[in-house]
């Protein structure tokens, strides 16, 4: 099987199907990562096949549970990882990339142009400096630092209905006793992504309220259109 139907097969088996434009830009981003790669040293994942399952599945595995996104904030982004991936299979929803290190927004900002991304943006900023108009519905990170640190760094920007979602290699029982949870309530899900051995979670969070406690895990039944 070629990459075009390995990265097919695999977001369908995380129950996301996507128009063939979209598999298209998918391929086109991978592509211009690991040229960049090889003078800027973006990711320590080399060679495609294992770029796309860890780059390019691993962000899209959270998809599903973006529910009801119209604005979501990309903490840390890096190479634009998950926010272009999602960027371009969630086309309704508008994303802002943060990430402090110039080379890194100068490919995320390339990256949006080379696959024509008109809801996607790059800010070079750290996320504690940077003041969003308005209010998103999901702040995503992909192994950015402790649950602590990542509440504590874009509590600013949460409004009442924002959730957080930060990807982890799995979550250390000592990191989650460390989250205050007289503030912040989490649940934590596994994420099976195909091509990847190791375990992979996502950890949602939301600021406590009071009344009764929402479930902050909603994953649709049908796969992702």
């Amino acid at each position: 099987m070629n990459l075009a139907g390995e990265l097919r097969a695999g977001t369908e088996a995380l129950g996301i199907r996507l128009q063939q434009t979209q598999y298209d830009k998918l391929l086109e981003y991978l592509y211009l990562l690991e040229k960049w790669s090889q003078t800027y040293n973006l990711t320590a994942i080399k060679g495609l096949p294992k770029m796309m399952c860890y780059h390019l599945l691993d962000s899209l595995s959270i998809m599903p549970y973006l529910t009801n996104c119209s604005k979501a904030i990309d903490v840390g982004s890096g190479a634009g990882l998950p926010g272009i991936p999602l960027a371009i299979a969630m086309p309704e929803t508008i994303w802002v990339m943060l990430d402090s290190n110039s080379r890194k927004t100068r490919f995320i900002r390339q990256a949006i142009a080379h696959c024509g991304l008109h809801n996607a943006q790059v800010v070079q900023t750290r996320v504690q400096d940077y003041h969003a108009p308005d209010s998103p519905d999901f702040i995503v990170s992909r192994a950015y630092a402790s649950l602590t640190d990542f509440c504590d760094s874009v509590a600013h920007l949460m409004a009442p209905g924002t959730r957080l979602l930060t990807m982890k290699t799995g979550l250390k029982p000592e990191e989650a006793g460390q989250l205050d949870q007289s503030r912040f309530a989490f649940e934590e899900e596994v994420l099976q992504v195909p091509g990847i051995g190791e375990p992979r979670s996502l950890v949602a969070i939301t600021q406590l309220r009071t009344g009764a406690m929402p479930s902050l895990m909603t994953q649709p039944n049908d796969p992702v259109r």
